[in-house]
């Protein structure tokens, strides 16, 4: 049975702090702009197929319901990896501080 060492530990605690941080982000601050903009693009793109004075048809409204839905998921995808790639990184360079402060530890005292 192979055990964990302390950088699988603290690269996993950072990735999982990055991640739940950025879930509270996207909750907070990507949700509704998320929307917004996809609303606008969708809205973009069925005056662009339909013409200026749509008609109340399924078809657009279709088309902005999926752009919209599509922003939220980009907005959410940015927000939770990019803060879960952060925090694995801030994990990551723990965990090589401490890898090279027990090295030098280990070659004071002789020990290895």
């Amino acid at each position: 049975m192979e055990t964990k060492t302390s950088s699988e530990s603290m690269t996993k605690t950072g990735l999982y702090v990055g991640t739940g941080a950025g879930i509270i982000l996207f909750a907070l601050a990507g949700l509704l702009p998320g929307s917004f903009i996809g609303g606008i693009i969708g809205l973009q793109i069925s005056n662009m197929l339909f013409g200026a004075p749509m008609a109340a048809s399924i078809i657009p409204r279709l088309i902005v319901a999926a752009s919209m839905i599509m922003g939220v998921m980009v907005s959410a995808t940015v927000f939770v990896l990019g803060t879960g790639v952060l925090g694995w990184s801030v994990g990551y360079v723990m965990d090589l501080a401490r890898s090279a402060k027990t090295s030098e530890i280990t070659e004071e005292t002789g020990r290895a």
